[in-house]
């Protein structure tokens, strides 16, 4: 489905599915240099359980055209558009990675809309290693190589999908290559510049789930320490033995914390 969000086309991912106001929505947001098909599970899960769901590709990434926005910030503020141009009033909010932030900052500013708030690869601050921002600002191929060995857990690294013959690290870097020179850039640096995610945190009123790998090197558990301190409503979820790519590596434990809480 295309949105037309503050006059540009969005796209947004529905399952194929007409969007029903009388319905609950939940609204899923990717991580840097990725799109939609992340959430590929996920989401087709809940629009084929009676609810709305919105996956969309962030401006500049899949197919949604640019600009790139350059802060969590906007971002967030885009997301509350996209709302509105849905005709949503409240929505579940779940995010991954950068998308953890863009939905920490949107639950912060605009809590009377968010309903319940889900967090995955998550931290805050969130940091990105100098020698991988310094890659993607070059669009090194090297920074491609950088995330897959971070990214995936050391049984990630040599196969086990629980889809026989699928390739995680092969189809990561695929998607990577797909979006557009400077995307993984602004993303990195977006992600490295927003510093009042615990700030943030505090503002929150909804409940709230923080679903951690426990092999993640990229938002490590130790790292979420604080940030589930600050949430007043917050559930923890420890997928044991998962990286940073939880819902490449272990999808169905993914969808069973979601289908929980959500």
């Amino acid at each position: 489905m295309k949105l037309d969000v503050r006059g540009k086309s969005a796209y947004v991912y529905t399952a194929g599915h007409a969007i029903d106001p009388a319905l609950p929505t939940v609204v899923f947001i990717h991580g840097g240099e990725q799109d939609h098909s992340a959430w590929a599970l996920h989401s087709r899960y809940f629009a084929y359980h009676r609810c709305n769901v919105l996956a969309p590709d962030l401006p500049g990434h899949g197919r949604t055209p640019g600009p790139v926005h350059g802060s969590i910030e906007a971002l967030a503020d885009w997301i509350a558009s996209l709302l509105d141009a849905a005709g949503i009033e409240q929505a579940a909010v779940v995010g991954h990675s950068m998308g953890s932030l863009i939905a920490l900052e949107l639950a912060a500013r605009q809590p009377s809309r968010v309903t319940k708030l889900v967090l995955l690869g998550t931290s805050a601050p969130m940091p990105v290693a100098e020698p991988l921002l310094i890659a993607a600002e070059a669009n090194d191929p090297a920074a491609f190589d950088m995330i897959n060995a971070w990214s995936y857990s050391g049984r990630a690294q040599i196969g086990g999908n629980t889809v026989p013959g699928m390739w995680m690290l092969g189809m990561n870097r695929r998607l990577m290559e797909r979006q557009a020179p400077g995307v993984l850039y602004a993303d990195f640096k977006a992600c490295n510049d927003y510093v009042h995610g615990i700030e943030a945190a505090s503002c929150v009123r909804c409940p709230a789930l923080v679903i951690v790998g426990s092999r993640d090197q990229m938002t490590p558990p130790r790292a979420t320490h604080e940030l589930i301190k600050r949430l007043q409503h917050a559930q923890t979820v420890v997928l044991e033995g998962a990286g940073h790519a939880l819902m490449a590596e272990q999808p169905d434990a993914v969808l069973d914390a979601l289908g929980k809480f959500l």
